[in-house]
């Protein structure tokens, strides 16, 4: 369509049914060659599968008629360095609340698995061993979930049909439907009397390596630790050394550094059950994401505000705004 405003999207556009007419699509994945000038460019919907800033590095300088950047993701940490390659005024949204169910399932999963100890019959398994054995419950245990967002919100709901004890976490002390939620003020207080921590707060300045030495410390012996969140916030270090001791278990769907290389110790840490940053991806997720992005397409058309913005960008202040907004 003549002067219409291109829009780049990671799956053919008859995968997405009921797009604006008004638009100009081109499929672009991420990888293989790009299907037009960047230049054109207007609403740019970001690589589906995790390192996508690297497909993204090389072609946002070319950009120079971006609008919008749509990540599929919830957290956007990883574009804080090519903020400065976005033109001004370019809005850049992330996937918040997308994927929270699937997230908080997988979040669940391993939370079970280690209370029931499965990544250990797993290991007989494989070994014919028959190995009787009493496990964990998670029916009166204290749960500490840290970051109150979408996920932390779909965590604490299910975890009470389990009749444990969810304690909420986040920033700033509210209260919400759900009960109290504690400010971060409170966590070095809150973290002895926990029976097992579930992480699903964002990657900031201030979240950045919380869980170091002296965090883990305060875990009492036994308690159970699941990142669904980011691998950065945990000291990997320091985790290694609590679990190969058999005070802690962990279940980690992400991991600092990501991808987790072979050889890693992780990997053949017993007490560590790992999944390599899956939470998202389920056969729901197709579906989602696309009316997700159809949603947001048809509200750009229209000139109306989009969902989840997270900053727009100015000459001056791009990667600086990015830093404080992450």
């Amino acid at each position: 369509m003549k002067d219409a405003k291109t829009v780049w999207l990671p799956w053919h556009r008859s995968l997405i049914p009921g797009l604006p007419d008004e638009l100009s699509y081109l499929h672009w994945d991420g990888s293989g060659p790009l299907p037009g000038d960047p230049a054109d460019v207007r609403f740019l919907v970001g690589p589906s599968a995790p390192g996508a800033e690297r497909a993204l590095g090389p072609v946002l300088p070319r950009m120079r008629s971006l609008e919008v950047l749509q990540l599929l993701s919830s957290g956007y940490e990883h574009m804080t360095p090519l903020l400065d390659d976005l033109p001004a005024g370019t809005r850049l949204a992330n996937g918040r609340g997308v994927h929270r169910d699937a997230t908080a399932e997988l979040a669940i999963t391993l939370l079970l698995a280690l209370c029931r100890g499965l990544d250990q019959f797993a290991a007989h398994q494989a070994q014919g061993e028959w190995r009787h054995g009493f496990r964990s419950s998670l029916v009166g245990k204290r749960v500490l979930v840290l970051g109150y967002g979408a996920v932390g919100a779909a965590v604490a709901a299910r975890l009470g049909a389990f009749r444990c004890e969810p304690v909420l976490v986040a920033r700033t002390a509210r209260t919400t439907p759900a009960g109290r939620v504690h400010g971060a003020a409170e966590l070095s207080a809150l973290l002895p009397t926990a029976d097992a921590v579930v992480l699903c707060a964002p990657l900031t300045d201030q979240t950045r390596g919380a869980f170091g030495a002296g965090t883990l410390a305060l875990l009492k012996d036994g308690t159970l630790l699941v990142n669904v969140a980011r691998g950065e916030l945990v000291d990997t270090r320091a985790l290694i050394r609590e679990v190969r001791s058999g005070r802690l278990r962990v279940g980690l769907d992400i991991t600092d550094p990501e991808p987790l290389p072979a050889g890693h110790p992780l990997w053949n840490l017993p007490g560590a059950l790992i999944t390599p940053h899956v939470a998202a991806f389920t056969d729901t997720f197709p579906a989602l994401t696309a009316d997700f992005v159809r949603r947001q397409l048809c509200r750009y058309q229209r000139g109306e505000e989009l969902h989840n913005v997270i900053l727009t960008t100015t000459p001056a202040e791009g990667a600086e705004q990015g830093k404080q907004a992450a």
